[in-house]
């Protein structure tokens, strides 16, 4: 991330692409600095215990989810059932059309 408009917001899904955790989402808790961030997905990193993570090691993704946002900064603190809704919401819509797309090109290719 070479910009500051990559910056990953509070509330952004990003995917995992360094270390034990690679290829998981999780969600912006917290930004620390302009180059690392805490994470917590609600089911093993959990709120309580969120991972510092660099923002070279995450891929952020356009998509923010309201729920954790308004929770985060009208009190400060979100559950993890907050959390794991919010992640699992995102794979439903999200990646289920990303993966829809994906198919239809491959159908194509066969073709």
């Amino acid at each position: 991330m070479k910009d500051s408009e990559s910056r990953p917001r509070i509330g952004q899904v990003v995917r995992i692409l360094q270390g034990r955790e690679a290829g998981q989402f999780a969600i912006v808790i917290q930004t620390i600095d302009d180059r690392f961030v805490m994470l917590a997905d609600g089911e093993k990193r959990k709120y309580d215990r969120p991972k510092k993570k660099n923002m070279s090691h995450i891929e952020p993704i356009d998509y923010i989810s309201p729920e954790v946002q308004n929770s985060l900064l009208e009190s400060g603190r979100v559950t993890n059932g907050k959390l794991r809704f919010a992640i699992s919401k995102f794979v439903n819509e999200y990646l289920t059309d990303f993966k829809k797309g994906d198919q239809l090109d491959g159908e194509r290719r066969c073709n």
